[in-house]
Parts: C-alpha cells; sequence; structure tokens
C-alpha cells in the first residue's frame, strides 16, 4: 500500500485545496486527524493501543462540501472510505439496515484496496501467464514423440534455421515464437478466439433462518454453499483484447494468497479506515416535534454508540475492532441541534466543526480553481468532440452571481446549484453537436450569452413556492 508517513498536516490541506474551496476549519481539523493517526502508528509504547481517534462532528448546510472533505481525505490517505446515512438504519428489532453494516462495507472496500495494490504487484507475471494462455490457444503446443537427443537438425551448416529438414516439434516453436510478437506488439487484438470463463454459482439463502441471522453469518454461509458447489465453465468467442482483460483477471487471483489479502484488509480497516455518516441530525429528536412518533431514532442513535467507541463487529472475512476507525459524522441540524443528540454520543464526536455558507466569491473560485471544476469538466466533455469551448472571466463572474442569487431565492443548495445552471447554459449547445455545430469549431461563453440564456431561470425562481 501507498504510505503516507511523508504528509504533514500543511500538506493534507494543500491537496484539499485542489479540489474543495474554502472551509478553512474542516481542511485543518480533518487534517490533524490523519496525522495524528500517522503519529499514533510511530508511538513505540503500550500507549498505542490507547490513542484513540478524535472523531469530527460537521454541521453545515448542504452543498457546501461535507462529503467531498471526507471523500478527498480518504483519497489522500489511501485508505478504505465508506459512506453511510443515518436515516438508513433502523433500530434492532426493526426492519432495516443494523449499523454494523457500516463495518462490513468498510472491510469490502479494504479488501478492494489490497486486491488492487496486490494485483499491481503480480501485474507482470500474470501478463505472461496470459501470453502463454492465448499463445496456447491461437497455436496449441506439439509434444516431441519419444526420446529426444537434444540435438537440432533443422540448422543448415552456416547456423541458419531450415524448415525443410526442422521436426514438426521445432516448426511449432518458430511459429509460436512468431505469434508470440504478434500478440506482443498488439497485432492480433481484433482476432476472435474461444475461451473458458468461469461462471458463480449463486446460491440465494435469504430465507434460510427466519430471518434471524445476521448479514455476515447469511454471507458467510453463501461463500459456503459457493465453495461446495463444482465451478462450472461456460465457452465464451470473445477478441484477444477482451480474452486478456478476462484472463488477467483469473490468472493475477491464482497468484494472490486469498488469506494474506484478508489479514492486511482488517488489518488496513481498522487502523485506517474512515466512515461517514452523513443526515445525523436525521436521528436526533427534535425539541421543537413533542412526543411524535420518532420510530427508534434513539435507538439508533443507542445502537452507533458501541461501534463508535470500539467494539468487535462479525464479517465473513473475519472479527473487526473499530477502536481506532476514524468516525466523521455530519448533518444540516435545520429542525434539530447537535445538543438533541443523546449525550453519550455527543461525547463520542469531541471535534465539533461549522462549515460555512458559500458566498458569490466562493462560487466563482469554485468554477476556476479545482482540479474537477465544472467549468474544465464541460471542456472535456466538448473536446471529446473536438470542438473548443472558452469561457471569459466576466462571464464566470455572471453564472457564479446567478447561482447564488437562485440559491437565496429559492433554496439554498449549496455548490450543487451549479450544475443546474452549467446545465441550463450548455445543454443547446450539447445537443447540437456534432450534428449542426461541427468538429474543430469554438464556442465562446460570454457574460451576455449567460444572461440570455439563464434570464428565464432567473425569471421562473418566484413560482416555484406554488409548484407542488
Amino acid at each position: 500500500m501507498k504510505a503516507i508517513n511523508h504528509l504533514t498536516p500543511k500538506q493534507i490541506v494543500h491537496e484539499l485545496d485542489k479540489y474543495i474551496i474554502g472551509q478553512r476549519d474542516a481542511k485543518r481539523n480533518v487534517a490533524i486527524a490523519l496525522r495524528n493517526r500517522i503519529r499514533r502508528m510511530m508511538v513505540k509504547s503500550d500507549l498505542q493501543k490507547d490513542i484513540v481517534p478524535n472523531n469530527i462532528l460537521m454541521i453545515g448546510a448542504t452543498g457546501v462540501g461535507k462529503t467531498e472533505i471526507a471523500r478527498r481525505l480518504a483519497k489522500v490517505a489511501n485508505a478504505p472510505f465508506t459512506k453511510v446515512e443515518a436515516s438508513k438504519f433502523t433500530e434492532v428489532g426493526y426492519v432495516g439496515r443494523d449499523v454494523e453494516s457500516m463495518v462490513r462495507d468498510l472491510v469490502e472496500q479494504s479488501i478492494n484496496l489490497v486486491k488492487e495494490a496486490k494485483n499491481e504487484e503480480v501485474k507482470e507475471k500474470a501478463a505472461e501467464n496470459v501470453e502463454d494462455v492465448l499463445l496456447d490457444i491461437l497455436i496449441p503446443p506439439v509434444k516431441a514423440p519419444g526420446f529426444s537427443t537434444g540435438r537440432s537438425t533443422s540448422t543448415s551448416s552456416n547456423g541458419d534455421f531450415d524448415p525443410e529438414k526442422a521436426s514438426e516439434q521445432e516448426l511449432n516453436e518458430k511459429t509460436r515464437e512468431r505469434f508470440r510478437e504478434k500478440l506482443r506488439n498488439g497485432e492480433l487484438e481484433e482476432r476472435k478466439v474461444e475461451i473458458n470463463v468461469k461462471q458463480s454459482n449463486p446460491v440465494g439463502v435469504g430465507m434460510i433462518g427466519n430471518g434471524m441471522m445476521d448479514d455476515a453469518s447469511m454471507a458467510g454461509l453463501q461463500d459456503m454453499l459457493n465453495g461446495m458447489m463444482p465451478k462450472k465453465t461456460k465457452k465464451r468467442k470473445v477478441t484477444i483484447a477482451e480474452a486478456r482483460k478476462i484472463l488477467m483477471e483469473e490468472e493475477a487471483s491464482k497468484l494472490i494468497d486469498f488469506d494474506e489479502v484478508k489479514e492486511e484488509a482488517i488489518h488496513l480497516a481498522e487502523n485506517n479506515g474512515i466512515i461517514f455518516i452523513d443526515e445525523i441530525d436525521k436521528v436526533a429528536k427534535s425539541s421543537k416535534s413533542g412526543n411524535g412518533p420518532d420510530v427508534s431514532r434513539e435507538g439508533v442513535q443507542r445502537d452507533l454508540l458501541p461501534i463508535v467507541e470500539g467494539s468487535a463487529v462479525n464479517t465473513k472475512y473475519g472479527l473487526v475492532h473499530t477502536d481506532h476507525v476514524l468516525f466523521i459524522a455530519a448533518g444540516a441540524f435545520h429542525v434539530s441541534k447537535p445538543s438533541d443528540l443523546i449525550p453519550e454520543l455527543q461525547g463520542r464526536f469531541p471535534i465539533r466543526v461549522e462549515l460555512d455558507n458559500l458566498t458569490q466569491e466562493d462560487f466563482s473560485r469554485i468554477l476556476r480553481e479545482p482540479k474537477n471544476a465544472l467549468t474544465k469538466q464541460y471542456q472535456a466533455l466538448f473536446g471529446a468532440e473536438d470542438v473548443s469551448l472558452e469561457y471569459t472571466d466576466d462571464a464566470i463572474e455572471e453564472i457564479a452571481r446567478i447561482a447564488f442569487k437562485i440559491n437565496e431565492d429559492v433554496e439554498n443548495i449549496g455548490a450543487r446549484r451549479l450544475h443546474t445552471v452549467m446545465s441550463h447554459l450548455l445543454n443547446d449547445f450539447l445537443f447540437d453537436v456534432p450534428d449542426t455545430i461541427e468538429a474543430n469549431s469554438k464556442i465562446m461563453v460570454t457574460k451576455d450569452m449567460v444572461g440570455e440564456r439563464l434570464s428565464s431561470l432567473v425569471q421562473n425562481r418566484d413560482l416555484s413556492q406554488y409548484i407542488l
């Protein structure tokens, strides 16, 4: 796995700045949390086990960057990351997902990360094996009959290969070598070959146990039953390019020790895992709601407590301890307040960060600065059709002004409003390419064009309050 020991808090914030505008406090706190993990692993004494992460509670309106900060942090750290919505969980005994499923999701992500790393390690060897398999399909090898003296009669006195004197085996070897070169040069990629593909044996165990079996036990039982079933193969006729991909997976899996993958994945999830719990405010019982039917809200919070505090969760890969998993919870808290959460759960999230609402200037920067800015994404889409898309500076300012204005007048959905505005602005052009607007054309987005195309969007905003 990629080493992250060199990342300082400033470098982590710098990485996050490439994708997220503003929210300095939130970035600083997640950067400190990530660096503290690295520091904990460097601690040599017995204290290492006792140092637990400071979980973070992010408070802010929708579309200000809460989820994106957590997701980008996981990518910077190359750590397993899973996002769950608190409103999807129900108290034990109700129909719905139990809170332990978030840990099982995290382990699945961890398994995938470790598998990718292992696949990269055995890539060269697997590619050689795939080449041999394809070669055997194209030119099956010929075995020499009887005893061979080891002397070749196919070479002439000057050392050149003489096909007339060559044995069938030697001719076969020469042909295979020629085809091996063609395979390596990509000359046979479109040629069709017939390969055997392993088929999975899905065994439905959903009804076993009358609903009394947990997810981990059911998944383990499913794997056991699948392992007992005979492996079926199916013949498929595909191009060599497709065959490479299919065979590459099979050959790589043969070279990887899955027990080692499981062991590494559990260790990675336990020490580097990040679980992002969104909409935590939806399970908080608002003081304004009175004694209404808040079905299992407090129960969900109580079920979350042991997971966040640290407990052993049974997964199909083994027991996973959540003591050192970093939990980041987030919510808008429009109706409820963080203090409406039960006190025990509040105590599990010692760091609270309030994210700022986005300003017009933030919108302008969001359109210009991030590596994945929406303006750059549309340029890439048009560029795929060989059409150039350019924006003037005042056009970007006008897009930001209109998006900010609509957020103020209708509903503040943060940076997500830019998707609506940009789509409304450029959809006609996207429809006309390549039929009306041909390749090598240039589209210049100006302030006047923005005003003209988005005028209907601005004028109709007041009617939205009457739409059911």
